[in-house]
């Protein structure tokens, strides 16, 4: 015996439950035809609130064997292509011939279809697939409704079948709704191990192959220009700026050897560039780890829930690593008061993110959505950030105050330089806004994909993929800022640090941008909470991508501009 469980209608916007959580019986390997469920008279709440979830094309989802219920859609652009959506549609809307008039119908029989696999050297088997056809049916009966009634427009025993939605079921007050199911059996040459295979089936791989590849020309671009710097520019500046024998033709020297008394200067802010590096860095540990253990399978789709649950306990463990990145820049700018860095590297993006979703939250609260993630849940959340996540962002801090600060390789002079006045191109705000184009342009495609799984209810676990584009996006940032930084110190502006930061993390404001752009064009979402709740979301993402891209490139950075003036000979 099997059970099928299915959630109600209640969804982001939904205040009125239009139906309770059900269970379907199947029997293994018995068809079962126009099977009825209930029936129902409406309304006019209910024909309402069906009405709103149907125009919203709210969709409900059904689990079996774990497995959850999808809805094959053929692809007419590839043979035999076919896409798995999550769910079914409540209804849909459509004209009666010769009418002008839009009508909402609600999808009233299911035609299930479970897949299993044999056993060759037993009797038993085991479910590999669960898929669904919904149609909307205006069922008809004779005489007065009992629980012996039988209906005329489907009936086992006639061999009577649902096959299409010709003479649909409307929406409207005072009608009457019958819900009906059908079960098939189907059997498949898919093992159990390998049913989720079918699911995660990907049938637009030469479209991530494409964006590979456009990533890659980016990189090899940038990799070509940091060459050029690296081994012909810098390599010439080097060896004139050593051969120079007198302080007055080091002098008359111009470019970045100048600005070598200036160039590790404290930044303004200090301060904050410490917090923001130190949460760059864990969140950039938890990123990769969650990305290893997804490429070596312990991230199973079959585990519901695994994937947020591994990257919010990484996060919770890197915080190690937070704490001892703050503290290691801190004490390179001589800072003394390492305890209040902790504290703020500790409290101010975890609190930042968890009042924005918290805000969130609640308005899924006020619509009375099971989609909202339950008090007991947030309390468990704030206990893994004050007792795990803090004390181990002040232990990482112990650690890195006890390590010797590290050494600059040329020093810093007391009196600061005079910049020079700068071209048009090397305004902050101009560069910094066109050194985030290209990070953003490495990952846009593959973000196109995963905003489609996210938010057009279909199946994204190809971290495969995944993990060669943040390869690609952390060589991208880093090489970008290496170029822009290069130019700065060139033109005699030694204020590289918050401009390292922020030139890669400009990203993430083409980032917000492009989720907008999608919103406007791809979503059809007209409740003010769901656009809330979207770009909430995305809010989310774009913070986490700028402190995820901005210590990437600020780390180049550092490392580039140590590598240089450790290599020449300073008076």
């Amino acid at each position: 015996m099997l059970r099928i469980l299915g959630k109600s209608f209640e969804a982001i916007e939904s205040k009125t439950p239009l139906m309770r959580i059900v269970c379907l019986q199947f029997k293994m390997r018995k068809p079962q035809m126009c099977n009825i469920v209930c029936r129902k008279v409406l309304d006019k709440k209910t024909a309402k609130a069906f009405k709103e979830k149907i125009d919203d094309e709210y969709r409900v989802n059904m689990i079996l064997d774990n497995l959850p219920l999808v809805v094959p859609v053929r692809r007419f652009d590839q043979e035999n292509g076919v896409v798995y959506q999550h769910g079914f549609h409540v209804g849909l809307k459509g004209r009666y011939a010769g009418s002008k008039e839009e009508k909402q119908f609600i999808n009233n029989h299911l035609t299930f279809t479970v897949k299993y696999h044999k056993d060759p050297h037993a009797d038993s088997a085991r479910i590999v697939g669960f898929e669904v056809k919904p149609f909307s049916v205006k069922h008809e009966y004779k005489g007065e409704w009992n629980e012996k009634t039988r209906l005329t427009t489907c009936d086992p025993q006639t061999k009577r079948a649902v096959t299409s939605s010709e003479s649909p079921q409307e929406v409207e007050e005072t009608r009457e709704i019958i819900f009906t199911y059908d079960v098939e059996f189907q059997e498949s040459d898919v093992k159990w191990a390998y049913r989720w295979d079918t699911y995660l089936l990907m049938a637009d791989d030469q479209i991530h192959w494409f964006s590979i590849v456009n990533s890659l020309m980016t990189v090899l671009f940038l990799s070509g220009m940091v060459a050029i710097i690296m081994l012909r520019t810098l390599y010439r500046d080097i060896s004139k700026y050593n051969q120079l024998e007198t302080q007055e033709e080091a002098q008359e020297e111009t470019g970045w050897k100048l600005v070598h008394g200036d160039v590790f200067r404290a930044p303004a802010n200090s301060d904050l560039l410490c917090v923001y590096v130190g949460t760059g860095v864990q969140f950039f540990g938890m990123i990769l780890v969650t990305m290893i253990f997804a490429l070596l399978g312990f991230l199973s789709p079959s585990n519901r829930g695994g994937l947020m649950t591994a990257m919010l306990l990484l996060w919770v463990f890197m915080g190690l690593f937070a704490g001892y990145s703050s503290v290691r820049l801190y004490k390179l700018f001589k800072g003394t008061e390492w305890k209040k860095i902790t504290l703020i590297t500790a409290f101010m993006f975890p609190a930042t993110i968890f009042s924005i979703f918290f805000v969130l939250n609640a308005l899924i609260w006020g619509q009375k959505s099971s989609g909202a993630v339950p008090f007991g849940t947030m309390i468990a959340l704030v206990l893994l950030w004050f007792g795990i996540s803090v004390p181990l962002v002040f232990i990482g801090s112990h650690i890195g105050i006890q390590k010797p600060t590290i050494q600059d390789p040329v020093k810093t002079s007391k009196i600061p330089r005079q910049i020079p006045e700068q071209a048009w191109y090397m305004n902050p705000t101009f560069s910094i806004l066109i050194g985030g184009i290209l990070p953003f342009g490495a990952v846009f495609i593959e973000l196109f994909l995963i905003l489609t799984s996210i938010w057009l209810h279909q199946f994204y676990y190809i971290f495969g993929f995944l993990f060669i584009v943040f390869v690609i996006l952390i060589v991208t940032c880093a090489e970008i800022t290496i170029v822009l930084c290069y130019f700065q110190l060139c033109s005699e502006d030694y204020r590289w640090w918050w401009r390292s930061y922020l030139t890669s993390g400009s990203s993430a404001l083409y980032l917000f941008l492009y989720a907008a752009f999608y919103f406007f064009t791809k979503l059809d979402i007209t409740k003010p909470v769901s656009g809330v709740l979207y770009f909430g979301y995305m809010l989310i993402v774009s913070y986490s991508f700028f402190v995820l891209t901005g210590t990437i490139g600020f780390y180049a950075c550092f490392r580039f501009t140590r590598l240089i003036y450790s290599s020449v000979k300073i008076e």
